[in-house]
This record gives structure tokens, sequence and C-alpha cells, in this order.
């Protein structure tokens, strides 16, 4: 007999399953359970059993490293709602570096100023300079820099496009300093608000003692914090912001993230149990040390999470061809069920922080269809959620919105789509090319502004979490109770035996 017959494959005795096939079990509820009361602050990278996590986020929400879904503008808008968008890596270093960059700059006590003029520069250099960065308050320095000295100011109110004549020089129409309200190097934030509600103003310049402009304070960044109590903001009280690395480039590709002030990094791979994940860590951490956070993944058993956690990744992702628009698992029959996936990996995690004293957060990524899936991620032992379907329907994604027989929609395209052509996503140490597509190009109903549908998913969450009796999301794998259940179960769970009423379509006459 061959040797060949003598060893079979390993089957995996459970059936894998989804989140669609799991409902919670409801618990008691007490007086203090109520969503106001409710916290989903949550840790996103590595930690020590004692210590504390050295960045957490105030929603478990992430967005996915995605050309349709995580730009700039999903940045600012995503760290405004407490989470974290991780800027897409199929573009060039200089792009990707350049979106962090407007990320950490957009919010910040004190910003250093990316918009600036010579005195020579005409009203022309003005509106580029405006459409190039989006900024309409823009400083005039005697170098063009954002740390010369300061010669005066330009913002909207200072010129009319349609009056003036685009050579006219900013010399000519700028406010100089001498009629500026600025504060000097040294002052507080607290004390830089005062005076811009005392006088009025939209920003106030902070310039040393020699004339040199240091740094803007915004009143915009004051309304902003108000208005956005959960935002997540780093020690210098700029937005939170990541991005995705490959393990071809990343030699070239993490130094120019870093210097551009990213707080977290993650692979974007397909497939994370590798060498080549691994050697990327490796390198990351003989270079960095432990000051650069990085993720990796995707894993779908406990075996790929020791393998990562062991080879120093911050946090761990989970799902392999859960996506709605992955078709990984239809193509080559690599997966399994996204929430016996996040089960067996969430059970290693915890082993491994009993063995080491070290916690090493888990990201569900994919799977999520509805709303309450969320909630069954985070009662399953999942920190935080991976989302790309989630945010590519609302006005902050990177694509257009169009009208798709009389509904609007927004484009939305996978990475390993022929449209997106992300080979490095799904690279196995080839060819540097897509060889076959393992996602689609679609559309998603459009639905309107991030903050309106992040605020009504997570009420729903916090509403249910209630209903376990939990107040946090420790509190709710502790507590929560999950039944699977059958195919009948699931059509009872939704609207049956009525005729469902639709305006557009049904007359309906009162006797």
């Amino acid at each position: 007999m061959r040797k060949g017959y003598l060893t079979m494959a390993y089957f995996f005795q459970e059936p894998s399953h989804t989140f669609s096939e799991y409902l919670l079990v409801p618990g008691y509820s007490s007086e203090h359970c109520i969503p106001a009361n409710v916290s989903l602050k949550t840790p996103v990278v590595r930690f020590k059993k004692g210590e504390e996590c050295p960045l957490t986020m105030n929603v478990p929400m992430v967005s996915a490293v995605m050309q349709a879904v995580s730009g700039e503008q999903m940045g600012i808008a995503l760290a405004k709602e407490g989470g974290i968008a991780f800027i897409y890596v199929s573009q060039s270093i200089e792009s990707q570096a350049a979106m962090v960059r407007r990320v950490k700059n957009y919010k910040a006590g004190f910003v250093i100023s990316d918009s600036n003029l010579r005195v020579t520069d005409t009203l022309a250099d003005v509106l580029a300079l405006k459409q190039r960065t989006g900024h309409s308050t823009m400083a005039v320095t005697d170098d063009g820099t954002g740390t010369g000295k300061m010669l005066g100011l330009v913002t909207s109110r200072d010129y009319r496009v349609s009056r003036m004549d685009p050579d006219a020089k900013v010399a000519d129409f700028m406010t100089p300093v001498e009629k500026l309200i600025y504060a000097p190097e040294g002052t507080s934030l607290k004390t830089a608000n005062d005076i811009i509600w005392d006088h009025k103003l939209n920003a106030l310049p902070i310039i040393s003692k020699d004339g040199h402009l240091v740094s803007f304070v915004f009143r915009k960044d004051y309304d902003s914090h108000k208005g956005n109590p959960l935002e997540l903001l780093d020690s210098q009280k700029r937005y939170v912001v990541g991005a995705g690395i490959n393990t071809r480039d990343y030699e070239e590709r993490v130094p120019a993230l870093v210097e551009a002030g990213v707080d977290v990094l993650v692979m974007d791979s397909s497939e994370g149990y590798s060498y080549w994940q691994k050697h990327c860590l490796e390198w990351i951490r003989a270079k960095y040390g432990d000051t650069v956070k990085v993720g990796a993944g995707n894993v779908v058993d406990g075996e790929g999470f020791r393998f990562l956690a062991e080879a120093g990744a911050d946090f761990v992702k989970i799902g392999i061809g859960g996506g709605s628009i992955c078709i990984t698992r239809e193509t080559k029959g690599i997966g399994r069920g996204q929430a016996t996936a996040l089960i067996d990996v969430c059970r290693a995690r915890d082993e491994y922080f009993e063995e080491t004293g070290v916690y090493v957060p888990v990201c569900s990524d994919g799977g999520i269809v509805y709303d309450y899936h969320m909630t069954l991620a985070l009662a399953m032992g999942a920190d935080f959620m991976m989302l790309g379907r989630y945010f590519a329907r609302f006005d902050e994604s990177p694509t257009e919105r169009v009208n798709v027989n009389g509904q609007y929609m927004k484009e939305y395209w996978g990475e390993g789509s022929a449209r997106a052509r992300n080979w490095q996503r799904y690279d196995l140490g080839g060819a540097a090319k897509l060889s076959f597509v393992e996602g689609v190009d679609s559309y998603v109903p459009y639905a309107g502004t991030l903050h309106d549908g992040v605020n009504g998913t997570l009420y729903k969450v916090k509403s249910t979490m209630c209903n376990c009796g939990a107040n946090s999301i420790p509190e709710l794998q502790e507590k929560a109770r999950l039944t699977l259940v059958s195919s009948v179960s699931i059509v009872e769970g939704g609207a049956h035996d009525v005729v469902v009423k639709d305006q557009s379509h049904q007359s309906v006459s009162y006797r």
C-alpha cells in the first residue's frame, strides 16, 4: 500500500455557522440597564494583564481597507463617532501617506498650517490651494511655509472671485498681521478658545516671539468636540486614523505612514496564516519595537490566531470569504462560517491570555448583514468589527452616488475584483498580478450620512445589550446566552403570514 493511503485530511466535526443562525436569549435587565448607561469602549491593540490598553475606541467599529470605503473623509467621519478608518493600501505610498496626513491635520487643538502662501502669489494660486487642501484659511508667510514669519492671513472674506482678477496679488487683498488678533506661543488651548469666542473669530494664529507662525486654533474644532463627545483623539488632540499595508512594499510604505502620523496599521490580506505576514511583523518589530501598532490576518481558527499572536500582531482579524462582495469561498473553496470562526478564535485568544498574560484583541471581519449581527459578534467574543458594505453606503465613502432604476445607490467593489486589481492582498509570493478575481463590482443602497447611520445602529446594539443585562462589551461577553436556530425559526423571526403594506404599489380604499 502506498504511503499516501495511510493519511487523511482533518475534518472538523461541527458545521460552520453564520451569524444568522444564532439568536441571543434575553437575560435579566436591571433598572440600570438602559442604553444611556451602556459603554461601547473597547481595546484595539495588545496589552498586558493589569495594564491599560495603549489604544482604545469608543465604539467597536473600524472601516475596511478598501478603495470603495476608506478614504480621508471616512477617516475624519468615523473618528468623530469614536471609531477608526483604515485608509486603503491599493494606491501609491505617497497618496496613502497624504490621506493619513490630511486626517491628522483636520482636527487638532493646535493645527500646523498646511495651507500657506507668499505675498507674491495670486488669487489663482489661492483658489488652486483651496481646491487641493479643502481649507479656506491660509497663512501668508515670508517663505510660504507653515512656520515662516507671519505676514498676513487670507480667508474667503478677503476676496470675491467674480469681481477680482485671477492675477491679483495676495499682498493686495490679504489681512495683514498688524490687523490680526493672534496669541503668543505657549497659550493654553482653553485660553485660545476663550479668545476665539470673545472676538468672534473662526481661526486664531499662534505666533512665536520672533513673529513666526507656530499653529492655528479653529472655532470649528471646539464646536466639533461639543457635537461629537465620543470623537477619538490622540495625545495631541488629532483624529486617530489607521492605514492598510501589504506584504510586498512594507519596507517603504510603513516608514512613510509612520512619518505621516498614522496611529495603527493593519495587514490587508485574504489569508494571514502565512510566512509573508510573519516576516512583515518581524521586520516592523526589529525596526520600531512596540511603538508601531499593527494588526494581522485574516484567519479562521485558533491555530491561525496563535501563529499571528506569537509573531507579534497587535490584533488579529477573523474571517475569510464572508464579505458581501467576496467570492473567495466560491472561487477557491477556502473559508469558514463567520460565527464559528469567531467563536473558535476568541476561545484561543482567552487561552493565550491565560497562558501569557497578554491580551490580543480580535476583529471580526465580514459576515455582517444586519445590525443585530454586530451585537452577536460582540457577544461571541469580538472586541470590534471591520465593516465594508456597511460604510460604503454613506456619503463619506469615496464612491459616486448613482441612480439605478429610480433608487439612489453607492458603487461598491471588492479589492479582489477586476476593478480594484489589488493583487497584493492575495499575494502568495508569485507574479505581481491578479491571476483570478475574488471579489465583485456592485451597488449598495445609499444610506445618507455616516453620523445618522452609525448612531441608529449603535442604539440598536445598546438596546440589545440591555436586554441581555449588560452595560459594557466585557459584561455582554460574560452574560450573553446564545442559541442556534432552525431554518423555520429564521422564517418565524421575520414578518410572515401577513401582506406587508407597500404604498408605492398598493391601492387601498377604506369603507
